[in-house]
């Protein structure tokens, strides 16, 4: 039976093809070629695999391995494979002498350019039930099938790679190499990479020499494949069984324009980039992969690109470009810690690092030293335990890197954004980093690359192994908005990265985590008071309380569920296969629910537990958890057993499934509560000031200009968050007369503040009219894209001509390089 039509995933629904209880990917090499030209990624990756633990548990696998049919097989002409940097290996610690590794750089060198280009004709093979090759009944036995999760790819050519050939691995195996083509050879073969694979952690750096050596060996004959819509199936004539199947094999293939796991576009300077802006299909379209989340890995990237580009990826070391002849640049970039496959970032531009300008900015990040200290209650005890992950250099385990308050890091912007970036990001990273560290210990990653996105990108920030991207949005307007935001994605690296979710349904435990964790992080880095943090966050609560309300009120109750899949979450099929529910659902990347309704349960329980228990908790569950994937029981059930006093009470997991994570709506004890936070003193400042423009607003229609000269009002200077509360409660009242808008935003000069609180003023322009701020709504639709679906819906809803022309003017101008689930929102909308 086709693996696709037994998953029969809905439309909205995100099938993970990959068979990863039978084989699982443990290393990725990639050799690539970024050609802007024709929007085009090409060239080779080897994967390493290791048996799966469902063959291991299963006596006979042939049996349940074949789930696809093949019409034709795929026949192409043999290539000679690309070259990749190594690491020197007289550089690693180990003590065996593997110097018959040593590959110099000048061989690379010559090498590379012949191999880059393959002119292979594309050629699939088509899948067909007529003949079956895999059938019982015609063949009697099936051929195992590796199933890869694969969308908008041309696989030229798939082989089998001969590790055997790479000199001097009989050392390494310590056994001779079989001659001549046999049964003993394959099994040799497999041997090596099950022994290059399961190396300790401390010898990591001879690892990865090996991998590259291995990934350079030749071939040694090729497989057969067919691909479907999200697929790559991969087979061996007469291998039946994983452990029979080649451990190392090469796949040679091109990305396709269209492909949505990278976006190809200008930046903000006008020059070409292309990057993965975290499409719903993740990585698949950009190599083929295994993306189930138990599927974890590491890899290695070489990347070519004309000079004049930078490439960034997420990587543990800081490459330098190698150029291997004029015009012709190679970036190497590895990772040593083993995680999904979705995780992998690359981008590629002519972005500039941002660097300190002057003595000011210097001092500004010196003074904040204190920081680098770990908080008086933060308890370490539980960094002596031996990790539960799997091995690798882990960080945790290295007293250096536990004392590093602030990891090194890097900004990088297209050239126009350089000066934008001074201003704020670059002296707020530092600040941002020690707040993190001083919460929560120990940084997952060794290092930061921050990049500015072009404008087409859909959110205001995402994190990735190594490296943060981040919106130009966040960085007009104050320290605030930049601030937040990259407390908030700095979070991800521990909650979202070193610690996933085994069901990708469960996005809370990343998202819920990092929008409470920013509060907590951007309150130590401004150094607040006490009071000062409680206003804030009590502030922030009630945001993010409204904006739960209007949520929940305009989605799918479907979609407003945290455990969409309830007591079958993290479940799979037999083979490994299983679907992200509603993952291709275009208008849930718009969604904030499970940002919003985490956020509020981690809350609701650092309130009912206390705050310094709580993130004692937090760092205790990091330090056992890091590296691993959990489920939401995993998380709650060790809190309650911290706290044995709360299991008697209502705090028991099941009522937290049932209240918070297994239903839609506003959450019960959510309810309960929104009362407090209108007491707080920042918002009672708030609502004084509404009641004095609403005054202000009766007063200008009763009265003419010249009066109202005499009567002035004197307004408070209000934080960001208390400005965007004012404008939503002032988007409430029925009429604002053009008098008071011009006023209002004469006031505060909104057109100079952060993008939430100049979208609440597009907002109030829209619903009131007010023709001379339209020209400030074509910029927000121009350059916070982030941000600007929601109004793109708010002016066509009011069925005035202007408006609607207005946003149809901005969506032609924007459309070609917008993201394309935005892109699809929006053309709903206008069309």
């Amino acid at each position: 039976m086709n693996m696709e039509t037994q998953l029969d995933p809905m439309k909205d629904d995100l099938p993970l093809m990959a068979n990863t209880s039978y084989m699982l990917v443990k290393h990725y090499v990639l050799d690539l070629d970024v050609d802007f030209k024709s929007k085009v990624i090409e060239g080779s990756i080897v994967l390493f695999l290791e048996t799966g633990g469902q063959y291991m548990r299963t006596s006979n696998a042939g049996k349940e391995c074949c789930q696809s049919q093949f019409d034709e097989t795929c026949k192409m002409g043999a290539s000679e494979p690309c070259h990749i940097p190594m690491i020197n290996v007289s550089t690693c610690s180990s003590k065996t002498d593997y110097n018959d590794f040593a590959v110099s750089r000048k061989e690379e060198e010559t090498t590379s350019d012949e191999n880059s280009n393959h002119s292979n004709n594309e050629q699939v093979s088509g899948i067909s039930s007529s003949e079956d090759c895999c059938d019982i009944e015609n063949h009697g036995n099936k051929d195992f099938l590796l199933v890869l999760d694969c969308c908008d790819l041309s696989v030229l050519k798939i082989e089998e790679v001969d590790v055997a050939a790479v000199s001097g691995i009989e050392k390494f195996t310590k056994s001779a190499k079989p001659t001549g083509v046999s049964k003993e050879l394959e099994n040799f073969r497999n041997r090596i990479v099950h022994e290059l694979v399961t190396l300790p952690a401390d010898h990591w750096k001879e690892q990865l020499s090996y991998f590259t050596h291995c990934s350079q060996a030749p071939g040694c004959g090729e497989l057969l494949f067919s691909t479907g819509t999200w697929s790559l199936e991969i087979r061996k004539l007469g291998i039946q069984t994983p452990a029979d199947f080649p451990h190392a094999i090469r796949i040679w293939y091109k990305t396709k324009p269209e492909g949505t796991s990278v976006t190809w576009t200008t930046d903000q300077s006008g020059r070409p980039c292309v990057y993965t802006m975290g499409s719903p299909i993740n990585n698949r379209a950009l190599f083929p992969c295994q993306e189930p989340p138990i599927a974890l890995s590491t890899w290695q990237a070489s990347v070519r690109t004309a000079a004049g580009f930078v490439v960034l990826m997420s990587g543990e070391n800081s490459a330098e470009p190698v150029q291997l002849r004029e015009g012709v640049l190679s970036w190497y970039y590895y990772v040593s810690m083993p995680m999904p496959a979705s995780t992998f970032t690359i981008a590629v531009g002519c972005w500039q690092e941002v660097k300190q300008q002057s003595f000011k900015q210097t001092t500004a990040i010196e003074t904040n030293t204190e920081f680098s200290l770990p908080s008086p209650q933060t308890d370490f005890r539980w960094r002596e335990e031996i990790c539960g992950h799997v091995e690798y250099p882990c960080r945790f385990q290295n007293p250096a890197a536990r004392l590093q308050a602030v990891i090194p890091y890097r900004v990088f912007a297209p050239w126009c954004l350089m000066e934008s970036c001074e201003e704020y990001l670059l002296q707020l990273i530092p600040q941002c980093l020690s707040a993190a560290y001083a919460t929560l210990g120990t940084h997952p990653f060794s290092r930061l690359d921050v990049l500015i996105v072009p404008s087409n990108f859909s959110s205001l920030g995402m994190a990735s192994p190594h490296i943060i991207f981040l919106s130009q949005s966040v960085l007009p307007g104050g320290r605030h908005l930049c601030g937040t935001r990259l407390c908030h994605e700095i979070a991800h690296a521990w909650f979202g990265l070193a610690i996933g979710a085994r069901d990708w349904t469960e996005e809370w435990i990343s998202e819920g985590f990092a929008t409470f964790l920013e509060d907590i992080f951007w309150a130590r880095a401004q150094q607040l008071s006490h009071d000062e943090i409680k206003g804030q966050q009590e502030l922030k609560a009630l945001l993010r309380w409204r904006r739960l309300r209007d949520e929940v009120q305009n989605s799918e109750e479907e979609l407003q569920v945290l455990r969409p899949k309830k007591e079958n979450t993290g479940e799979f099929s037999e083979s490994g296969a299983s679907v992200v529910k509603y993952g291709l659902k275009a208008e849930k990347i718009f969604m904030q629910v499970h940002y919003l309704k985490g956020y509020f349960l981690l809350r609701s329980l650092a309130r009912t537990i206390g705050e310094v228990s709580y993130l004692a908790s937090l760092r205790k569950f990091v330090n056992k958890f890091h590296g691993q994937l959990i489920l939401s029981q995993d998380f709650l059930s060790m809190l309650l057993e911290d706290f044995p006093k709360q299991k008697g009470s209502e705090l028991t997991v099941e009522n937290i499934f049932q209240n918070w994570l297994d239903t839609s709506g506003i959450p019960k004890p959510l309810l309960e509560e929104r009362e407090t936070w209108k007491e707080c003193q920042l918002v009672q400042q708030v609502c004084g000031e509404v009641t004095k423009w609403i005054q202000t607003n009766r007063r200008i229609r009763k009265s003419s200009k010249k009066k109202m000269k005499r009567d002035e009002v004197v307004f408070q200077q209000l934080l960001p968050d208390q400005l965007v509360l004012l404008l939503e409660s002032l988007l409430e009242e029925k009429t604002l007369c053009p008098r008071v808008l011009q006023y209002l935003e004469r006031t505060y000069q909104l057109r100079e503040q952060d993008a939430e609180v100049r979208h609440r003023w597009c907002e109030l322009v829209i619903k009131h009219k007010y023709e001379p701020g339209y020209r400030d709504i074509e910029r927000f639709l121009r350059e916070d894209q982030a941000m600007g679906v929601y109004l793109y819906g708010e002016l066509m809803v009011n069925e005035d001509a202007k408006q609607q022309e207005l946003a149809r003017k901005c969506f032609a101008e924007a459309q070609e390089h917008m993201d394309a689930s935005s892109a699809k929102v929006v053309a709903e909308m206008l069309f």
